[in-house]
């Protein structure tokens, strides 16, 4: 029978690929803003997601390519081998200098202070040395092993076995950081679904986090007006510079919007300039700038968000409380009723998910048939060498795309990244090629992880599988490490899923890895609701728009704007959100339910109750019948006046005054 023409599957892969074209477009633009940022910094961020993404699609594409040849009208989207090698190729090896060459110094380039490209290079050559340096440490030592592995093979060329080490160093690499943060992912992504499902304990959760994002914003606007005025005192002393470091000064000052003047108490807590203002002094400074603005932008846009969320929330409380009629609120149906059960049916389905991905992993090197991956991906058994339709091949993608989507949702979930974050039309240029960097560095460890999953006699049959496997599997370390390595990923799923972060942060003081989202805040979430509050009520037409924002699509805005161009706050704008946030912390008399509250209650109630008794006429005579002697202050009136005062007796015995203050000492 002649083999079957591949035109149909050729016109799905072009369109697949405009379509993930298209979407890493829209996601650029969601983050970056794509007028004003520079190619050499786009292209790069682009290849970096578009090339990892297109392998999410070439792995199925590959499966049915190479498995079920005797059933050709079987085999789903297919492509010859010859095109199958060739996008293999370009997609790994595109995606391999953008991880470890082009990113990396290309993320320092942009982060650095200087004006000059050829500086700026310089810069970042110096600052990815020691990086490159333990590279080339690791790959020598690596190689020294791959040469004496293989000193009798010769049927491996010494090219060969340099190829097969680069490859293999980087996938091992990739995949103990994919597999952990794979297993984090799965646990938290579930349980963060389940736990957003009710409206109330997501608006706690949220006013919990609200003091501790807070607080971070004003550190965040400290710290820039700090940088800020650095800047304002090299700008009044520039005529002591050369002329273009005048030129540098005045470029930062325009960029700062800085005002002409400034209190002179605001220069107390910053340190001078040298004496002597050098480039690298100037570029530091510069760098100083950046990233403060980049970590005002950060947490504004964090309050922001939390603050619409908070808002959003609430409404949909207070008209589920209200007796306003809701049957004809739609709005209001789909926020209260469908959308938490179809969160918590999602948060199911992917918890069942998880735990199929996870018994694949433990059992699939020991016990291939018993692999419910590969089992939910091979239809058609009956096949010589087993069969993968269109149905199997969108149950791999999603399975693959699961997977990566677990371990990029630990990345830019857990806060250990430092300044890093991905702000919207606004994300630090370092950031952008920091975050398109990892996930480059994660897709290809986590396909070939994939594929391993499935029946041998289909994986090892894949044109992926002779491209990077057999080099993988040219050592038995590395072929052992790959085969083995993955079942670590029940240390993750074990250490999130029982809260042994927040143990380890209490034995030894910091988180290893820690979900900031599904720990408490900083604060109390009474805290947080006093500080949302006080910022929507800033003001009035705050309050309408949330209260209506069920009515329509628009959302109640804070009063907190991203717009970088304004000037940051001076010191007493600081100061007074230092005092708001005291004031904050202090709650209300009638919500105080703290221990030391609850003490308090029960000992006033005591006392009120044994000062309405009346002290019995027995107890009175017996007290009159000793009396104190003069030299402690007794004197003849004195039984006369405890006798008027019936519960000054039982007082005292709780610590009570002999006046009628009210209070009781504990």
């Amino acid at each position: 029978m002649a083999p079957s023409s591949s035109v149909g599957s050729d016109v799905f892969a072009v369109l697949a690929l405009l379509s993930i074209s298209v979407t890493v477009v829209l996601l650029l633009r969601y983050y970056l803003p794509l007028r004003t940022t520079p190619a050499y910094l786009l292209i790069p961020v682009f290849l970096a997601l578009a090339l990892p993404s297109s392998i999410v699609f070439l792995v199925p594409i590959d499966l049915a390519s190479s498995s079920g040849t005797d059933t050709d009208g079987q085999r789903g989207i297919w492509l010859p081998d010859n095109v199958m090698l060739v996008a293999w190729r370009l997609a790994y090896w595109l995606t391999f200098c953008l991880t470890w060459f082009v990113l990396p110094l290309l993320g320092e380039y942009c982060d650095s202070g200087y004006r000059e490209p050829k500086d700026r290079f310089i810069y970042s050559l110096r600052s990815n040395a020691r990086y490159q340096l333990i590279t080339l440490s690791l790959g020598s030592a690596g190689a020294i092993y791959f040469f004496w592995q293989n000193r009798h093979d010769d049927t491996t060329t010494k090219a060969t076995t340099l190829k097969a080490l680069v490859m293999a160093m980087a996938y091992a690499y990739g995949l103990v950081l994919a597999i952990y943060l794979m297993g984090h992912g799965l646990v938290a992504i579930p349980r963060r679904l389940i736990r957003d499902a009710s409206v109330s304990a997501r608006l706690k959760r949220l006013q919990s986090h609200a003091p501790g994002i807070h607080d971070k914003l004003d550190e965040a606007i400290e710290d820039l007006h700090q940088v800020e005025t650095q800047v304002l005192q090299l700008r009044q002393r520039k005529n002591t510079m050369p002329r273009d470091l005048q030129d540098w000064v005045e470029e930062l000052y325009d960029v700062s919007s800085l005002p002409e003047s400034r209190p002179a108490v605001t220069y107390a807590s910053v340190p001078a300039p040298p004496p002597v203002v050098t480039e690298r002094y100037l570029a530091e400074l510069s760098r100083k700038v950046k990233r403060a603005r980049h970590k005002r932008a950060r947490f504004t846009g964090e309050w922001n968000h939390l603050v619409r969320q908070a808002a959003r929330l609430q409404s949909l409380l207070d008209l589920s409380s209200s007796q306003r009629p809701k049957a004809a609120n739609m709005r209001y149906h789909i926020q209260v009723h469908v959308l938490p059960a179809l969160r918590v049916i999602a948060g199911i389905f992917l918890a069942c998910a998880s735990v199929v991905l996870l018994w694949s992993e433990v059992v699939h090197e020991m016990e291939p048939k018993l692999s419910l991956v590969g089992m939910s991906v091979v239809h058609h058994p009956s096949s010589s060498r087993g069969q993968i339709g269109f149905a199997g091949q969108m149950i791999s993608a999603a399975w693959l795309l699961y997977m990566c989507a677990a371990a990029l949702y630990s990345v830019t979930e857990v806060k250990v990244w430092g300044n890093r974050a991905l702000v919207r039309r606004q994300t630090y240029a370092e950031s952008a090629c920091w975050y398109s960097l990892q996930v480059a560095k994660l897709t290809v460890p986590l396909s070939f992880n994939f594929i391993t999953m499935i029946d041998p006699t289909i994986s090892e049959g894949t044109t992926f599988f002779r491209f990077l496997g057999r080099l993988i599997n040219l050592t038995p370390v590395i072929g052992n490490f790959s085969a083995y390595f993955p079942i670590v990923v029940l240390v993750p799923v074990v250490a999130t899923l029982f809260n042994l972060y927040g143990k380890v942060k209490n034995v030894i003081g910091f988180g290893v890895l820690e979900d900031e989202h599904d720990e408490p805040g900083a604060g109390t979430w009474r805290e947080g609701r006093i500080l949302i509050e006080r910022e929507l009520q800033a003001d009035g037409s705050q309050l309408h728009l949330a209260s209506s924002s069920l009515l329509s699509s628009t959302e109640p805005s804070p009063r907190h704007s991203a717009d970088l161009n304004r000037p940051s706050r001076t010191n007493n704008n600081i100061r007074g959100s230092t005092a708001r946030r005291a004031a904050a912390r202090m709650p209300d008399e009638d919500e105080d339910t703290s221990e030391r509250a609850f003490f308090q209650d029960v000992g006033q109630r005591m006392r009120n109750t044994f000062d309405t008794v009346e002290t019995p006429a027995w107890l009175r005579e017996i007290g009159e019948g000793f009396k104190k002697p003069r030299w402690m202050g007794g004197n003849n009136d004195e039984g006369a006046q405890s006798s008027g005062d019936g519960g000054n007796l039982f007082g005292k015995l709780f610590g009570g005054s002999s006046s009628n203050d009210g209070n009781i000492r504990l």
